[in-house]
């Protein structure tokens, strides 16, 4: 056997072992399978671990937007008109959030922590000057007192005395600063003097600077990947009891900080958010790109804040039979102390057009109003994020209150809020870096594939040429040429005549003819 013939055999059986390994290999998902596993040891709430302290100290930076609507006629709206309001914003802050008091609990099973946030004004990203400027809109403590008596002739009537005596009325206006971090309510301060626990100090975001929500407590996620971020209880409680059904009560998925790695397009993702007072889902949406970073988008669907005819589940909502709104709204009162707050999504987005068509100035827009999580599908990590939610108020009439008595029921917007993430730089490259090697290795059996058929396309190269050659070789004929008959030459040199005939110019003339027969 030749050199060239090992070599088309060597190369031949090289290229059908990489090619069925890699084929194998792919077609199990080997490689892959090794990567996932070691994602899903790695993304776990453990000390050490590669997200343990960026859960607990995230370090893209978090702003909050804060968006007012300012009441334009306050009066003639009192006397039956339809509202008119003008949006005022953004004041921008930035939020610092980091879980406090850490601690493994369950035997290490489960992580207990504190979310706490402290707010920083930025007057470069906002509209003006909160301690300045005013805002009209509706007089939250006022409302709430006016719901809180509603039903007792004697206490209503004693409230509307207080009201006229200390001119409070159904609007008022007050700096930014004060309707978010608080300001002593003289309605409040008079209540108070009946009712000691009730708090004199309102605002929109009272007590919420520096402060947290109360104890979480955590999967790990070391036992099942998929409970990754996943609450067990909060404040000690396994599920709410503001609400009149087990699903409208129960306390299901992250606080929004951390999702599961692995994360697949058909599953829906369980958000718990205490400002709510209530779980809520988001649904994939479509494919995106933050930085280089794939990134599935997830948002909540009409359903979530539908009505119950839309969406029966959401009847437990319903704060009694004849207290229940309509499609994209959320009377939130039961754990706002009766306060007749109700919760929405900016400007009534995917709500009824009725709570739009109410009010003048309001203009519902996908692009600047839609609630929206950007995950990385490998990770789970979050590369971008905006979480909107607006505040409003149910004003209706109220007996006792002659006030009141020109209005329609209307749900009033008083504020929304925008608070906003996207990963940084830093952060985006080591999530790049990890995504490259999970590909790598995941996608090794088609390096293998690869190399197959490359020595596959040598070895048909290698036999091609051996083919040719072979060929060649069979072609070549050795026969004797027809003009070499014999050992001597057929022609020789004889002169012409028996004198050499000489030329005068170029010598002698020796003519070339046949051999002359001897015996001739």
């Amino acid at each position: 056997m030749t050199r060239r013939s090992c070599t088309i055999y060597v190369v031949g059986i090289t290229c059908a072992v990489l090619l069925a390994v890699g084929i194998g290999l792919f077609a199990g998902q080997v490689f892959r399978t090794l990567m996932n596993n070691r994602l899903k040891k790695e993304i776990v709430l453990v000390e050490g671990s590669r997200v343990f302290d960026s859960w607990k100290k995230p370090p893209p930076p978090v702003y909050m937007q804060f968006f007012f609507f300012n009441v334009t006629n306050p009066d003639e709206f009192l006397a039956g008109a339809k509202p008119e309001v003008k949006q005022i914003g953004p004041y921008t802050y930035r939020e610092y959030r980091y879980k406090d008091n850490v601690s493994m609990v369950a035997n290490g099973k489960m992580v207990s922590a504190y979310n706490t946030k402290s707010f920083v004004f930025l007057r470069e990203k906002s509209v003006g000057d909160p301690a300045e400027d005013n805002i009209t809109t509706v007089n939250i403590p006022a409302w709430a007192v006016m719901n809180n008596v509603k039903g007792s002739f004697f206490r209503s009537s004693m409230v509307s005395i207080w009201m006229n005596s200390l001119k409070s009325g159904l609007f008022t206006t007050r700096t930014v600063d004060e309707l978010l971090w608080g300001y002593e309510d003289r309605l409040l301060v008079r209540v108070a003097g009946t009712k000691p626990e009730v708090e004199t100090v309102f605002g929109l975001m009272y007590k919420k600077n520096g402060s947290n929500d109360g104890e979480f407590i955590y999967h790990t996620g070391e036992q099942n990947y998929m409970d990754y971020g996943r609450i067990e209880t909060w404040k000690g409680q396994r599920e709410l009891t503001f609400w009149s059904s087990n699903y409208s009560n129960s306390i299901v998925g992250s606080d929004g900080s951390a999702f599961h790695p692995l994360l697949d397009k058909d599953e829906r993702i369980y958000i718990f958010t205490p400002d709510l007072c209530r779980t809520i889902y988001m649904e994939f949406e479509k494919d995106v790109e933050v930085k280089g970073i794939p990134a599935y988008r997830f948002t909540p669907p009409r359903s979530v804040l539908a009505s119950k005819e839309e969406n029966p589940d959401n009847e437990g909502f319903c704060v009694t039979p004849k207290e229940c709104l309509g499609t994209g709204v959320l009377k939130v009162s039961p754990c706002r102390k009766g306060a007749p707050v109700v919760a929405s999504f900016p400007h009534f987005y995917l709500a009824d057009g009725k709570y739009v068509a109410a009010i003048e100035g309001l203009s519902p827009e996908r692009t600047h109003h839609q609630t929206f999580l950007d995950l990385n599908p490998t990770t789970g990590v979050i590369v971008r994020a905006h979480k909107r939610a607006q505040v409003n108020v149910l004003m209706q009439r109220i007996p006792g209150f002659p006030s009141t008595r020109s209005l329609n029921e209307t749900v009033f917007p008083v504020m929304f809020l925008n608070e906003s993430v996207e990963i940084d730089d830093a952060s985006a490259e080591r999530l790049k870096k990890l995504l490259l090697i999970s590909n790598l290795v995941s996608n090794f059996p088609l390096v293998i594939v690869g190399l197959g058929v490359i020595l596959l396309l040598v070895f048909v190269i290698l036999l091609c040429q051996a083919r040719k050659q072979k060929n060649e070789v069979k072609r070549i004929v050795f026969t004797k040429p027809l003009y070499a008959s014999s050992a001597e030459d057929d022609t020789a040199y004889s002169p012409v005549n028996d004198k050499e005939k000489e030329d005068p110019q170029n010598g002698t003339y020796i003519g070339l003819t046949p051999k002359a027969d001897v015996e001739a």
